[in-house]
């Protein structure tokens, strides 16, 4: 497909599970923009992120690696100067480095999470970095001109008003990409929105979240959440349509500049999330063991470009967030070759709206540390290194994830799953740097303070803070 360098947005939601869309089947919560974008492009009811938790799936987005790959593989905490100034993707190639050396202005605006958060990366020119991952809303830290200062007003409001001013710059002048990160609508949810999003669901019965009981995994939020249930609904779902209204004003800007035509859109977020799915909220590491449930691997991807992609198509193939890089390059013509043994395939096809080819693998992989999944279109399996549990849903029979087939294994389901595993291995060992190797990796789901592996040089990688936490109270102590 050849096309003019469109300018390119990438609109990245926080903790966004999948089914929290009205385009993808929720009566409930109110999204009318990213519906609106479903309308006019392609709605990937199939998509993955590559780890269920933000700034692993992050960086895998940017660079096309999987976290044993890049040697992200928790979220990254930022809680001494040390960690601050750690810059975890430093000599790693992403697609914004290819963008900016193609002709491309890069902006940055709201999360970035990927380490430095202080100092601009990646090929980008413009750089409007929140300091961390997430937090309150209101007066939220953030790395403007290269100083820390915390904003008045609403986080969500102030990252669209910052990306509307990078828009108006450099509309029509030279070809633009703008990463939009959101933090919404990722926690807090209680008194951190305004109340003419929350109140819109005062009444709401939150039928699409119910509570499935509480898992016997669950840890510290959502015991959390279970105190205040009722405003920390009102407060997700209201975060998501303060960013849906958001986002429509940076609709209603492109039209109004008349670039919408020129403009490749992508709606997406780094990870999944429940709400009482499963009866915990949260993502992978919502439950310990660290959990690869559908609703905290498979997020939202919509991608549109008015008059060159199809509109109104939802496509079902299995595709992940380390196939964006290879997909958005073929589909700018631009021609790369990595460094290292990518595992990504584009899917660019699909945005010309034909099939993918047949020789094409139909399955996905995720890690998180040393808990790994391997996903085809009927049958998932999850390892958990060194000895389990090990866990296998046949997603068919048992769409709800209910029902693991390695408890009272059959002879049946243990040839399957041997086969699975064997893939999964087969799969990983192709890709991994043993230097950084997940599986090896003391991930708790309690925050990355290093960088991993023999990249830390001894030093401790991981947190385990959390586990030690819920450890402790299950003692009594």
């Amino acid at each position: 497909m050849e096309i003019k360098k469109p300018n390119i947005i990438l609109l990245l939601s926080d903790d966004q599970g999948e089914w929290a869309m009205g385009c993808s089947g929720n009566n409930e919560i109110i999204t009318p923009n990213i519906d609106r974008i479903a309308r006019e492009g392609i709605r990937f009811k199939n998509f993955f992120c590559a780890s269920p938790v933000c700034s692993p799936a992050r960086a895998t987005l940017l660079t096309g690696r999987i976290p044993s790959q890049h040697g992200v593989h928790d979220w990254l905490r930022d809680d001494n100067k040390k960690q601050e100034e750690i810059e975890y993707l430093k000599g790693q190639t992403g697609y914004t480095d290819i963008l900016s050396k193609n002709g491309y202005v890069c902006g940055l605006s709201g999360k970035w999470h990927l380490g430095k958060s202080s100092t601009p990366q990646k090929g980008f020119d413009y750089w409007f970095a929140h300091k961390s991952g997430g937090g309150p809303y209101y007066n939220a830290p953030f790395y403007e001109d290269g100083e820390l200062v915390n904003k008045d007003g609403y986080a969500t409001d102030i990252i669209t008003d910052k990306a509307i001013d990078f828009i108006k710059k450099y509309a029509k002048k030279q070809p633009f990409y703008l990463h939009v990160g959101y933090t919404a609508p990722h926690s807090p949810w209680v008194n951190n929105h305004p109340k003419e999003y929350t109140d819109l669901y005062d009444d709401c019965a939150f039928e699409t979240c119910k509570m499935d009981g509480e898992h016997k995994d669950s840890i510290y939020l959502t015991k959390e959440v279970l105190k205040n249930l009722k405003e920390n609904q009102k407060g997700y779902y209201g975060a998501t349509t303060a960013m849906d209204y958001n986002i429509g004003r940076i609709l209603d800007l492109l039209d109004e500049l008349d670039i919408r035509k020129d403009t490749l859109l992508v709606f997406m977020s780094d990870n999944g999330f429940s709400c009482g799915h499963h009866g915990f909220w949260g993502k992978g590491n919502a439950t310990f063991p660290i959990n690869m449930y559908e609703s905290s691997v498979k997020v939202p991807c919509i991608i549109s470009h008015r008059g060159k992609i199809p509109e109104g198509l939802v496509s079902s193939d299995l595709v992940s967030a380390y196939d964006f890089m290879p997909t958005l390059l073929e589909y700018l013509g631009i021609d790369y070759v990595s460094e290292i043994d990518l595992p990504g395939r584009s899917f660019e096809p699909v945005l010309r709206g034909e099939e993918l080819p047949k020789d094409r693998a139909v399955v996905v992989m995720d890690e998180y540390g040393p808990n790994r999944m391997i996903r085809g279109e009927r049958y998932k399996f999850i390892k958990r290194y060194p000895y389990g549990p090990h866990e296998m849903y046949d997603l068919l029979k048992d769409p709800g994830e209910k029902n693991n087939l390695m408890e009272k294994a059959t002879d049946e389901s243990t040839e399957l799953a041997n086969k699975l595993d064997y893939e999964l291995e087969k799969w990983f060992l192709k890709y991994v740097n043993p230097e950084i190797d997940g599986a090896k990796e003391a991930v708790y789901g309690s925050g990355q303070i290093n960088l991993a592996g023999l990249w830390s040089k001894g030093e401790v990688s991981h947190s385990c803070d959390d586990y030690i936490k819920e450890k402790l109270k299950e003692n009594g102590k």
